[in-house]
């Protein structure tokens, strides 16, 4: 299964030729993977970062930008979770146009840490694991 939410393209976004600049897309998935945090593990990330005190630091990014977004579209992504390890999770990001056009498309590897001490990695809560077999692919 895949999380799955939608956002109109504002003006900010968007360069002189009128399409998405292209360091929006990451900015863009983030607030998609933010968001999808209460689909899967039923709370706010606020909630992961300072009450749990985990962080995920992006460790690896591949995107393909197949087709432009422009001002004024409608962006639909789709994230689900292709691998969950000791303390990484590796995430698929699809993010279409209003007319099911696919855009762009990102495999990201981030990394479980703890916010006290960012450079060191944790293992994957159990009960995080539990909420991502939502959009485990």
């Amino acid at each position: 299964m895949v999380f799955t939410s939608s956002r109109r393209i504002d003006f900010p976004m968007v360069d002189i030729a009128g399409i998405v600049y292209y360091p929006r897309f990451w900015d863009l998935a983030h607030r998609f993977y933010e968001e999808s945090w209460e689909y899967t593990c039923g709370m706010h990330y606020n909630l992961v970062l300072q009450k749990h005190r985990i962080g995920f630091p992006l460790v690896h990014s591949e995107a393909n930008f197949l087709h432009p977004l422009k001002y004024g579209d409608t962006a639909f992504c789709k994230i689900s979770v292709s691998k969950i390890g000791n303390t990484s999770i590796t995430w698929l990001y699809e993010i279409s146009n209003q007319d099911d056009k696919l855009c762009w498309t990102a495999n990201q590897t981030t990394v479980c840490t703890n916010m006290d001490n960012i450079t060191e990695k944790i293992n994957v809560p159990k009960w995080m694991r539990e909420g991502l077999v939502k959009i485990t692919s």
